[in-house]
């Protein structure tokens, strides 16, 4: 079925957007959303499907719910590989048609869903545990992951992957401003204990009809955060303080102490 409403999920890593995908799946109505850009070969393979063409068409048929609506994730950190790739496809191939255009010709009748988390540091540090463990979900029913080694704290990865999540933000702005789009934004936080609300605001949103007795599929997403996470949070948090005040203890210039004496 080829979609009549689309939607993106603009997303950083471990902003709560598998959360999102689960919500919208389980009102049975608001498309199948998944990730399937950031490893295409895996899920081409999966597929069978031989060329791009096929394995976007794939992705289409995959995500659309019976009444026609699609939906579908994007990270920034492979949104140009993403878009090379879908500029050498036999539709957009020797077009000059900016990001926008693609995307909005890829997909049919096109929205922009953004997500975020407020606290960078605790995504930053969901992320770091994601990137040593591998384990980016938990299902209720799902055995419990086996770790080839014990998760290791490492401020300087945690304090990189916070600034890397700033500047894709940032980036994500950049682009909305640029094509003068209107997301929908969903914050992390707001949105977990209004889950069903959420979902259904976004329908609203996206005008898809649905009945006022709409009743949800079951939630089976598990929450990854647990002491440990609560412990890096915090020794991220006082390290990272005690290196601005070692920062401003030692440095040469103060702006509070400069002599801003204009007359001459």
């Amino acid at each position: 079925m080829k979609p009549s409403v689309s939607y993106l999920i603009c997303a950083t890593p471990r902003c709560g957007g598998y959360l999102l995908f689960e919500a919208l799946e389980n009102t049975g109505l608001a498309g199948i959303p998944g990730e399937y850009f950031w490893d295409d070969k895996e899920w081409a393979k999966k597929w069978g499907t031989t060329d791009y063409p096929g394995f976007l068409n794939k992705v289409k048929e995959k995500s659309t719910t019976p009444n026609g609506v699609f939906g579908t994730k994007l990270m920034w950190g492979y949104f140009d590989k993403f878009i090379g790739k879908v500029r050498q496809t036999p539709q957009f191939i020797n077009r000059d048609l900016s990001p926008y255009a693609v995307l909005s010709e890829l997909f049919p009748n096109l929205n922009y869903i953004w997500i975020m988390r407020r606290d960078k540091v605790r995504q930053a540090v969901s992320f770091w545990k994601g990137l040593q463990g591998l384990v980016w979900w938990k299902r209720i029913g799902d055995p419990e992951p086996k770790l080839e080694k014990e998760l290791e704290y490492n401020f300087a990865a945690i304090d990189y992957l916070v600034q890397e999540i700033i500047l894709h933000e940032a980036a994500w702005q950049a682009y909305f401003t640029r094509f003068n789009i209107t997301p929908f934004t969903v914050i992390y936080e707001d949105f977990v204990p209004y889950y069903e609300e959420t979902a259904l605001r976004i329908m609203d949103w996206l005008k898809i009809s649905y009945p006022e007795d709409l009743v949800f599929g079951e939630r089976r997403l598990l929450k990854q955060a647990d002491s440990v996470s609560e412990e890096w949070v915090q020794r991220y948090r006082d390290e990272k303080k005690e290196k601005e005040n070692s920062m401003e203890r030692c440095s040469p210039f103060s702006i509070s102490s400069w002599n801003f004496n204009t007359s001459s």
